[in-house]
């Protein structure tokens, strides 16, 4: 799949020394972002928590075909208090994104970071140890969506679930079985 890079993310991919880096946003209730890198690290207003080695993403296709492909994160080295944050908060279905993003030879960021993959988190797995802990957090792509059977009808009821009041569909039932003629009867 093409995308639309910045000049300057085009630019490094011409240098002889490339410094790339991920990052992960997981909109839980309470926001956790990851960067590939030691330390925090500011951009866009966010601040990343520095996750180096600890924090591993899976390899994910693209191709020219739609195809809706995953990825997953595996977090190595967990504290309790993230184990009981991952355990007790309603994570299905959220946002996850990650983008990958490069440094200059000065060390700072080049503009607008590429989102390489962005979907809804789905399947969590938690291997707790003695003292720290790996978490291990599946990804589905946005293109699931597509694959899923729209649950709405065209009915009276379904239409006042989102617009309350609205008489747009009062009639479609008493439609069913009616015989209308068109044009001049003679």
């Amino acid at each position: 799949m093409s995308r639309d890079l910045s000049a300057g993310m085009q630019n490094v991919t011409d240098d002889s020394v490339v410094r790339p880096f991920f990052l992960v946003d997981l909109y839980f209730d309470t926001n956790l972002r990851f960067w590939t890198g030691l330390g925090s690290l500011t951009h866009g207003s966010k601040d990343y928590i520095g996750a180096g080695d600890l924090l591993n993403i899976s390899t994910f296709d693209e191709d020219s075909e739609l195809s809706a492909v995953g990825a997953t994160l595996t977090l190595n080295g967990v504290k309790t208090t993230l184990v009981q944050k991952a355990r007790d908060e309603n994570y299905q279905g959220k946002v996850a994104t990650i983008k990958l993003g490069a440094f200059d030879e000065t060390g700072s960021i080049i503009s607008d970071p590429v989102t390489v993959f962005s979907g809804f988190m789905d399947v969590m797995t938690i291997n707790e140890g003695a003292e720290t802990s790996t978490i291990e957090l599946t990804l589905e792509n946005k293109l699931l969506l597509l694959e899923r059977a729209n649950e709405r009808r065209y009915t009276n009821e379904d239409q006042q679930i989102d617009y309350p009041g609205d008489k747009g569909f009062e009639f479609v039932n008493a439609l069913q079985e009616k015989e209308i003629v068109w044009g001049r009867g003679d």
